[in-house]
């Protein structure tokens, strides 16, 4: 399932090459959420790494993504673990062109008659948005 969140950019890491065929770049997104900001992290995979160097820190963009998870097998023992894979991110204010070598084209598609229950956080919230297949993902594992 695709997601979107709003928030301002709070920290950019360097690109990781993490294997010869995977390379991926980090970066927290601080969501006001209540009292208190939330800082979560997301990561760009492959080709996508380059898509957060028009921004700074400081910036409102919205961010699609994915939630991915997976599990492992070690020593007996199965273990799992959860990525946020963006996979676009455009300037968060409304109606604003999106900047060169932007989000690839995509476009948010049209509201379903009737949609599951929804995320209490609008700055978090699913979309009907195509989700890649693991066909053309090329984690290690």
């Amino acid at each position: 399932m695709a997601y979107d969140a709003t928030g301002r950019l709070h920290e950019i890491f360097d690109e990781q090459q993490v294997s010869e065929k995977f390379r991926k770049r980090e970066f927290v997104l601080e969501v006001v959420d209540g009292q208190y900001p939330e800082h979560i992290k997301f990561q760009l995979v492959q080709d996508k790494t380059a898509l957060i160097d028009q921004y700074k820190v400081g910036d409102e963009v919205k961010i699609a993504f994915n939630l991915r998870g997976r599990g492992f097998n070690k020593n007996g023992q199965m273990l799992y673990f959860t990525n946020l894979e963006a996979w676009r991110i455009e300037p968060a204010a409304g109606g604003a062109a999106a900047p060169q070598g932007g989000g690839g084209g995509y476009q948010q598609a049209a509201p379903r008659a009737a949609a599951p229950a929804q995320n209490q956080n609008p700055n978090l919230r699913a979309s009907s948005a195509p989700i890649a297949s693991d066909d053309d993902n090329d984690l290690p594992f």
